[in-house]
């Protein structure tokens, strides 16, 4: 493996920026569009660089072979039905907290990773990191000042829009696994 250069110090702080950046431009949008139009949005507008890369590179796309249903499907979880809860949510709560809710994704994965996989079983390590994190959403949710009655339901739905994307992933190694 080689050493870090100051380009890649650079371009992952570009990417953290880019990353932190969005719920607050999801937050924006949803003053002007509903969850459906934001996530077709982004969808589309995020596919077509996919699309450009890999017909450039000479990729064949998967997806249109006699597993496209599996594809279907992961695309609708890890995409299209993230991209409407999260978008839905952020409707109703601060873009800071829709951040932080999304941050509980690699809790979900060490749980589900745990059930749905052979290689990901809980250890000791693994079973501190996950209390640690759930007690740091239920404080979260018991903190009045920002998740309440007002927003319970869309903080939830962000919450489920970022399990979504483990689900994702784990019917992609599912998929990947049954290849081969």
């Amino acid at each position: 493996m080689r050493q870090p250069k100051l380009i890649d110090y650079t371009l992952l702080v570009f990417l953290a920026l880019i990353w932190a950046s969005a719920f607050f431009n999801i937050k924006i949008a949803t003053e002007s569009f509903g969850p459906i139009t934001i996530a077709f949005l982004r969808v589309f507008f995020g596919s077509i660089p996919v699309l450009l890369l890999c017909f450039y590179k000479k990729i064949k796309i998967e997806a249109f072979s006699k597993d496209w249903y599996w594809f279907a499907i992961i695309g609708f979880v890890n995409l299209v039905l993230p991209f409407f809860l999260i978008a839905y949510g952020v409707k109703s709560v601060q873009s800071n907290l829709a951040a932080i809710l999304m941050s509980t994704t690699p809790l979900s994965s060490t749980v589900l990773g745990h059930f749905f996989t052979k290689n990901e079983k809980f250890d000791f390590i693994k079973t501190f990191g996950i209390l640690i994190g759930f007690s740091g959403i239920v404080y979260l949710f018991s903190d009045n000042f920002l998740i309440n009655d007002n927003n319970f339901f869309s903080a939830l739905m962000i919450l489920l829009g970022s399990t979504c994307y483990v689900i994702g992933g784990v019917l992609t190694l599912k998929i990947s696994d049954k290849k081969k």
